[in-house]
């Protein structure tokens, strides 16, 4: 499986993604999942210079990601999947058989906002967001909460 990483961080791609979880997962391609990004090619080029310039960026709709999940699984690029929302996850794995192209999804950078509640330094959420959450676990996608490599992973159910 290539996708060592899927990470939902409203910051997208940034510093702490590529340093800080890059460096030490030897990350080759990031994979951001995004409609808007997708549709907006200055912001490709944007997220495209936060890169060292031989790691491949590519950007995806939820539409062609839910197409492609196998395809970059299969690949042997070691890959991030990056996320800026916890429903783009949902929309990603609705009617997926195999919920394994995704098996651990990393809570990374949810930040404050109308009707999040703080649950960690880096994590704030609506009730809904936890509901969306709590049917991913119960389909068997593990969940974890964990800002950098070198911090504990917290597991959705010490949250929830």
């Amino acid at each position: 499986m290539s996708i060592l990483l899927s990470r939902i961080d409203d910051r997208l791609i940034h510093g702490q993604v590529v340093v800080g979880w890059g460096g030490p997962l030897r990350i080759r391609r990031f994979i951001l999942v995004d409609d808007e990004v997708r549709a907006s090619g200055w912001e490709q080029e944007l997220y495209r210079t936060t890169v060292p310039p031989d790691v491949v960026v590519e950007f995806a709709s939820v539409e062609e990601a839910r197409a492609e999940l196998r395809r970059w699984n299969d690949d042997a690029t070691p890959s991030m999947l990056i996320v800026g929302a916890i429903e783009t996850v949902a929309a990603l794995l609705q009617g997926q058989d195999d919920l394994s192209l995704l098996p651990t999804v990393n809570l990374g950078g949810v930040h404050a906002g109308p009707g999040r509640a703080r649950l960690l330094r880096y994590l704030f959420l609506s009730d809904e967001e936890r509901s969306v959450l709590d049917a991913l676990a119960e389909q068997g996608v593990r969940i974890e909460a964990q800002d950098l490599p070198g911090s504990r992973p917290i597991p959705w159910g010490e949250l929830s």
